[in-house]
């Protein structure tokens, strides 16, 4: 599993919108793989942003 994938799946597995630091809290990847997978799923419209730095999967 990529890490952009297992970023996806904690974002789905959370139930509300989560930070980028609370993805690195329940995943313990790194933070920089984290904000680069945020940047690619920004981009292919997987994530959508309802609150202001808080992140949720797209419907």
């Amino acid at each position: 599993m990529s890490v952009k994938e297992k970023v996806l799946e904690i974002i789905k597995s959370a139930g509300n919108p989560v930070s980028a630091g609370e993805v690195e809290k329940l995943s313990g990847l790194d933070r920089k793989e984290i904000d680069k997978a945020f940047k690619e799923l920004k981009q292919e419209n997987a994530i959508v942003s309802p609150i202001r730095c808080k992140w949720e999967a797209a419907q």
